[in-house]
Protein backbone atom coordinates (compact mmCIF):
# COMPACT_ATOMS: atom_id res chain seq x y z
CA UNK A 1 0.00 0.00 0.00
CA UNK A 2 2.72 2.50 0.83
CA UNK A 3 4.34 1.69 -2.64
CA UNK A 4 1.33 2.45 -4.39
CA UNK A 5 0.78 5.80 -2.58
CA UNK A 6 3.91 6.90 -3.05
CA UNK A 7 3.52 6.09 -6.88
CA UNK A 8 0.04 7.92 -7.04
CA UNK A 9 2.21 10.93 -6.60
CA UNK A 10 5.72 10.52 -8.19
CA UNK A 11 6.37 11.94 -11.19
CA UNK A 12 5.02 10.39 -14.17
CA UNK A 13 8.15 8.66 -15.31
CA UNK A 14 7.75 6.56 -12.06
CA UNK A 15 4.55 5.23 -12.68
CA UNK A 16 5.74 4.73 -16.56
CA UNK A 17 8.32 2.40 -15.31
CA UNK A 18 6.31 1.05 -12.39
CA UNK A 19 3.25 -0.26 -14.63
CA UNK A 20 5.71 -0.60 -17.98
CA UNK A 21 4.86 -4.72 -17.99
CA UNK A 22 7.68 -7.64 -19.68
CA UNK A 23 7.90 -5.46 -22.64
CA UNK A 24 9.95 -2.22 -21.87
CA UNK A 25 9.88 1.14 -24.02
CA UNK A 26 12.14 3.77 -24.78
CA UNK A 27 10.23 7.39 -22.99
CA UNK A 28 10.99 10.99 -23.69
CA UNK A 29 9.46 13.28 -20.58
CA UNK A 30 8.91 16.45 -20.24
CA UNK A 31 9.49 18.06 -16.58
CA UNK A 32 7.28 21.11 -14.81
CA UNK A 33 6.74 23.05 -17.99
CA UNK A 34 4.61 25.66 -17.05
CA UNK A 35 2.46 27.92 -19.22
CA UNK A 36 -0.32 30.74 -18.00
CA UNK A 37 -3.41 30.38 -19.53
CA UNK A 38 -7.15 31.15 -18.43
CA UNK A 39 -8.89 27.52 -17.96
CA UNK A 40 -11.59 27.04 -15.09
CA UNK A 41 -15.48 26.10 -14.49
CA UNK A 42 -15.46 28.85 -11.75
CA UNK A 43 -16.63 32.37 -12.42
CA UNK A 44 -12.95 33.59 -10.02
CA UNK A 45 -11.26 31.61 -13.18
CA UNK A 46 -12.71 33.66 -15.89
CA UNK A 47 -11.24 36.49 -17.07
CA UNK A 48 -7.76 35.78 -15.66
CA UNK A 49 -5.01 33.67 -16.23
CA UNK A 50 -3.27 31.21 -14.03
CA UNK A 51 -0.22 29.13 -13.92
CA UNK A 52 -0.39 25.63 -15.25
CA UNK A 53 2.41 23.09 -14.86
CA UNK A 54 2.65 20.11 -17.44
CA UNK A 55 4.88 16.84 -16.44
CA UNK A 56 4.13 14.48 -19.53
CA UNK A 57 5.96 11.31 -20.43
CA UNK A 58 5.51 9.25 -23.91
CA UNK A 59 6.66 5.60 -24.17
CA UNK A 60 7.50 5.30 -27.63
CA UNK A 61 9.18 2.69 -29.67
CA UNK A 62 12.78 1.72 -29.69
CA UNK A 63 15.19 4.20 -30.98
CA UNK A 64 16.81 2.68 -34.36
CA UNK A 65 19.71 1.42 -33.96
CA UNK A 66 20.84 3.50 -36.96
CA UNK A 67 19.80 6.77 -35.30
CA UNK A 68 22.60 8.45 -36.27
CA UNK A 69 22.13 11.81 -34.30
CA UNK A 70 19.21 12.34 -36.67
CA UNK A 71 16.29 14.37 -35.00
CA UNK A 72 13.89 14.12 -37.97
CA UNK A 73 14.32 9.93 -36.61
CA UNK A 74 13.06 10.98 -33.20
CA UNK A 75 9.90 11.99 -31.49
CA UNK A 76 10.93 15.30 -30.86
CA UNK A 77 10.26 17.35 -27.67
CA UNK A 78 8.93 20.16 -29.31
CA UNK A 79 5.91 17.79 -30.12
CA UNK A 80 4.99 17.36 -27.18
CA UNK A 81 5.08 21.46 -26.03
CA UNK A 82 3.17 21.64 -29.34
CA UNK A 83 0.49 19.72 -28.26
CA UNK A 84 0.13 21.55 -24.99
CA UNK A 85 0.06 24.67 -26.97
CA UNK A 86 -2.22 23.76 -29.34
CA UNK A 87 -4.96 22.56 -26.71
CA UNK A 88 -4.70 25.66 -25.41
CA UNK A 89 -5.25 27.78 -27.96
CA UNK A 90 -8.22 25.79 -29.59
CA UNK A 91 -10.44 26.72 -27.11
CA UNK A 92 -11.39 27.70 -23.65
CA UNK A 93 -11.77 25.12 -21.27
CA UNK A 94 -13.23 24.26 -17.80
CA UNK A 95 -11.87 21.34 -17.03
CA UNK A 96 -8.06 20.10 -16.54
CA UNK A 97 -9.57 16.59 -17.33
CA UNK A 98 -10.59 17.56 -20.99
CA UNK A 99 -7.45 19.32 -21.63
CA UNK A 100 -5.77 16.14 -20.09
CA UNK A 101 -7.48 13.62 -22.81
CA UNK A 102 -6.91 16.11 -25.50
CA UNK A 103 -3.25 16.46 -25.09
CA UNK A 104 -3.10 12.47 -24.61
CA UNK A 105 -4.78 12.34 -27.99
CA UNK A 106 -2.81 14.93 -29.84
CA UNK A 107 0.75 13.19 -28.41
CA UNK A 108 -0.75 9.61 -29.68
CA UNK A 109 -1.18 10.76 -33.59
CA UNK A 110 2.46 10.32 -33.41
CA UNK A 111 3.97 7.31 -35.07
CA UNK A 112 6.32 6.58 -32.55
CA UNK A 113 4.11 7.68 -29.69
CA UNK A 114 2.52 3.98 -27.86
CA UNK A 115 1.14 5.67 -24.30
CA UNK A 116 1.55 8.72 -22.32
CA UNK A 117 0.97 10.33 -19.22
CA UNK A 118 -0.08 13.72 -18.67
CA UNK A 119 -0.46 15.31 -15.57
CA UNK A 120 -1.45 18.86 -15.30
CA UNK A 121 -1.48 21.52 -12.14
CA UNK A 122 -2.95 24.78 -11.19
CA UNK A 123 -0.43 26.26 -9.27
CA UNK A 124 -2.44 29.55 -7.96
CA UNK A 125 -5.88 27.75 -6.87
CA UNK A 126 -4.32 27.24 -3.36
CA UNK A 127 -1.58 26.52 -1.11
CA UNK A 128 -0.69 23.62 -3.17
CA UNK A 129 -0.90 22.80 -6.32
CA UNK A 130 -4.53 20.73 -7.47
CA UNK A 131 -3.88 18.28 -10.69
CA UNK A 132 -5.48 15.47 -12.79
CA UNK A 133 -3.11 13.36 -13.98
CA UNK A 134 -4.11 10.26 -17.19
CA UNK A 135 -2.83 6.98 -18.94
CA UNK A 136 -3.98 6.45 -22.41
CA UNK A 137 -3.06 4.67 -25.05
CA UNK A 138 -3.30 4.38 -28.82
CA UNK A 139 -6.03 1.45 -28.71
CA UNK A 140 -8.10 3.66 -25.71
CA UNK A 141 -8.86 5.94 -29.28
CA UNK A 142 -8.98 3.17 -31.93
CA UNK A 143 -10.71 4.68 -35.03
CA UNK A 144 -11.42 8.31 -34.31
CA UNK A 145 -6.84 8.63 -33.81
CA UNK A 146 -7.16 8.12 -37.25
CA UNK A 147 -9.69 10.53 -37.95
CA UNK A 148 -8.42 13.37 -36.02
CA UNK A 149 -4.95 12.23 -38.25
CA UNK A 150 -6.82 12.94 -41.62
CA UNK A 151 -8.38 16.19 -39.73
CA UNK A 152 -4.72 17.22 -38.77
CA UNK A 153 -3.23 16.54 -42.00
CA UNK A 154 -5.52 19.08 -43.26
CA UNK A 155 -4.09 21.73 -40.72
CA UNK A 156 -0.69 21.31 -42.29
CA UNK A 157 0.94 24.76 -43.21
CA UNK A 158 1.82 24.95 -47.12
CA UNK A 159 4.70 27.27 -47.25
CA UNK A 160 5.59 29.51 -50.10
CA UNK A 161 9.13 28.69 -50.82
CA UNK A 162 11.36 31.58 -52.70
CA UNK A 163 14.53 30.74 -54.94
CA UNK A 164 16.76 33.84 -54.41
CA UNK A 165 19.43 33.87 -57.04
CA UNK A 166 22.88 35.20 -56.71
CA UNK A 167 21.99 39.07 -58.35
CA UNK A 168 18.44 39.03 -56.07
CA UNK A 169 20.91 38.27 -52.55
CA UNK A 170 23.42 40.85 -53.39
CA UNK A 171 20.69 43.23 -54.52
CA UNK A 172 20.18 46.11 -51.92
CA UNK A 173 16.44 45.47 -51.93
CA UNK A 174 16.49 42.18 -50.45
CA UNK A 175 15.37 43.15 -46.67
CA UNK A 176 12.41 44.71 -48.59
CA UNK A 177 11.38 41.77 -50.91
CA UNK A 178 11.62 39.55 -47.52
CA UNK A 179 9.47 42.05 -45.92
CA UNK A 180 7.31 41.34 -48.70
CA UNK A 181 7.30 37.62 -48.08
CA UNK A 182 6.62 37.97 -44.46
CA UNK A 183 3.56 40.14 -44.86
CA UNK A 184 1.98 37.77 -46.87
CA UNK A 185 0.19 34.45 -44.86
CA UNK A 186 2.22 31.83 -45.89
CA UNK A 187 4.96 30.66 -43.92
CA UNK A 188 8.10 31.41 -46.04
CA UNK A 189 11.22 29.51 -46.89
CA UNK A 190 14.27 30.41 -48.79
CA UNK A 191 16.73 28.62 -51.64
CA UNK A 192 19.37 29.66 -53.13
CA UNK A 193 21.55 27.99 -55.72
CA UNK A 194 25.10 27.44 -55.82
CA UNK A 195 27.52 30.24 -55.41
CA UNK A 196 29.08 32.52 -57.75
CA UNK A 197 32.45 30.93 -57.20
CA UNK A 198 32.44 27.54 -59.26
CA UNK A 199 32.78 24.95 -56.68
CA UNK A 200 35.90 22.25 -57.28
CA UNK A 201 35.02 19.49 -59.97
CA UNK A 202 35.75 16.02 -59.31
CA UNK A 203 34.58 13.90 -62.66
CA UNK A 204 32.66 11.54 -60.39
CA UNK A 205 28.71 12.16 -60.04
CA UNK A 206 28.20 11.09 -56.36
CA UNK A 207 30.84 13.05 -55.13
CA UNK A 208 30.35 15.91 -56.91
CA UNK A 209 26.62 15.98 -56.07
CA UNK A 210 27.97 15.87 -52.29
CA UNK A 211 29.95 18.65 -53.53
CA UNK A 212 27.44 21.22 -55.24
CA UNK A 213 25.08 20.56 -52.24
CA UNK A 214 27.15 21.85 -50.06
CA UNK A 215 28.47 24.48 -52.27
CA UNK A 216 24.32 25.75 -51.70
CA UNK A 217 24.36 25.25 -48.08
CA UNK A 218 27.63 28.03 -47.87
CA UNK A 219 25.40 30.05 -50.16
CA UNK A 220 22.52 29.78 -48.09
CA UNK A 221 24.58 30.97 -44.79
CA UNK A 222 26.01 33.73 -46.98
CA UNK A 223 22.26 34.76 -46.92
CA UNK A 224 22.09 34.05 -43.55
CA UNK A 225 24.89 36.80 -42.53
CA UNK A 226 22.86 39.09 -45.02
CA UNK A 227 19.97 39.21 -43.23
CA UNK A 228 19.49 37.62 -39.81
CA UNK A 229 15.88 36.89 -39.56
CA UNK A 230 17.26 33.89 -42.38
CA UNK A 231 18.19 31.38 -40.04
CA UNK A 232 19.52 28.05 -42.17
CA UNK A 233 17.46 25.00 -41.33
CA UNK A 234 18.26 21.30 -42.39
CA UNK A 235 16.34 18.90 -41.01
CA UNK A 236 12.20 18.59 -41.21
CA UNK A 237 11.56 18.24 -38.01
CA UNK A 238 12.91 21.89 -37.82
CA UNK A 239 11.58 23.12 -40.62
CA UNK A 240 7.89 22.18 -39.46
CA UNK A 241 9.09 23.91 -35.86
CA UNK A 242 9.95 27.19 -38.04
CA UNK A 243 6.83 27.32 -40.09
CA UNK A 244 4.32 26.99 -36.70
CA UNK A 245 6.37 29.57 -35.29
CA UNK A 246 6.78 31.74 -37.98
CA UNK A 247 10.90 31.80 -38.41
CA UNK A 248 11.96 32.30 -42.08
CA UNK A 249 14.00 29.85 -42.95
CA UNK A 250 16.66 29.18 -45.47
CA UNK A 251 17.05 25.66 -46.72
CA UNK A 252 20.38 23.74 -46.36
CA UNK A 253 19.91 20.97 -48.79
CA UNK A 254 22.03 18.12 -48.64
CA UNK A 255 20.28 16.51 -45.42
CA UNK A 256 16.60 16.06 -47.21
CA UNK A 257 18.06 14.85 -50.66
CA UNK A 258 20.53 12.83 -49.45
CA UNK A 259 18.23 11.24 -47.13
CA UNK A 260 15.09 11.05 -49.83
CA UNK A 261 13.25 7.85 -49.97
CA UNK A 262 13.55 8.23 -53.74
CA UNK A 263 16.30 10.79 -54.30
CA UNK A 264 15.30 13.75 -57.04
CA UNK A 265 15.85 12.94 -60.30
CA UNK A 266 17.91 16.50 -61.23
CA UNK A 267 21.11 16.94 -61.33
CA UNK A 268 22.76 18.39 -58.24
CA UNK A 269 24.12 21.37 -60.46
CA UNK A 270 20.32 22.42 -61.34
CA UNK A 271 19.35 24.24 -57.85
CA UNK A 272 15.97 25.44 -59.28
CA UNK A 273 14.85 22.08 -60.59
CA UNK A 274 15.83 21.23 -56.93
CA UNK A 275 13.79 23.57 -55.57
CA UNK A 276 11.16 22.31 -56.89
CA UNK A 277 11.53 18.80 -55.51
CA UNK A 278 11.89 20.80 -52.37
CA UNK A 279 8.81 22.24 -52.91
CA UNK A 280 6.71 19.35 -53.59
CA UNK A 281 8.25 17.65 -50.73
CA UNK A 282 6.95 20.51 -48.27
CA UNK A 283 3.59 20.48 -49.79
CA UNK A 284 4.10 24.49 -50.71
CA UNK A 285 1.33 26.98 -52.37
CA UNK A 286 3.87 28.05 -54.59
CA UNK A 287 7.84 28.31 -55.80
CA UNK A 288 8.50 32.02 -57.08
CA UNK A 289 11.59 32.66 -58.43
CA UNK A 290 13.34 36.00 -57.85
CA UNK A 291 15.68 36.64 -60.74
CA UNK A 292 15.84 33.40 -61.84
CA UNK A 293 14.64 31.85 -65.09
CA UNK A 294 11.82 29.33 -64.67
CA UNK A 295 12.18 25.70 -65.62
CA UNK A 296 10.26 24.11 -69.13
CA UNK A 297 7.73 22.21 -66.37
CA UNK A 298 6.70 22.53 -62.67
CA UNK A 299 4.81 19.99 -60.72
CA UNK A 300 3.08 22.74 -58.99
CA UNK A 301 2.12 26.97 -58.70
CA UNK A 302 5.55 28.71 -60.35
CA UNK A 303 6.18 32.20 -60.39
CA UNK A 304 9.21 33.86 -61.89
CA UNK A 305 9.94 37.53 -61.15
CA UNK A 306 12.48 39.86 -62.27
CA UNK A 307 14.41 41.67 -60.18
CA UNK A 308 12.96 44.72 -61.13
CA UNK A 309 9.11 43.57 -60.52
CA UNK A 310 6.94 43.64 -57.83
CA UNK A 311 6.67 40.15 -55.94
CA UNK A 312 2.88 40.32 -55.85
CA UNK A 313 0.32 42.19 -57.54
CA UNK A 314 -1.28 44.89 -54.76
Amino acid sequence: MAEEIRLAFAHPSERAIATAGDEPHDRISLRDHIVEAEIGAFQAERGTTQRLCFNVVVDVTPFPRGLEDDVDRILSYDRVTEAISFELAAERLNLLETLAERIAERILLEPQALRTFVRIEKLDRGPGALGVEIMRTRRDYGQHLNDLAEEIATERPHPRIAFLSNDAMNDPRLAGWIDELVARKAPVILCVGLPETVPPQTGHRMTQRRINLLAMEQNAWLLGARDERCKVVATRTELDWAMKNDQICVWAPSKMVLDAAESPRVASSDAVALSAWFATEMEASELLLLGETPPSDSPLPLRAVTLGDPLFDS
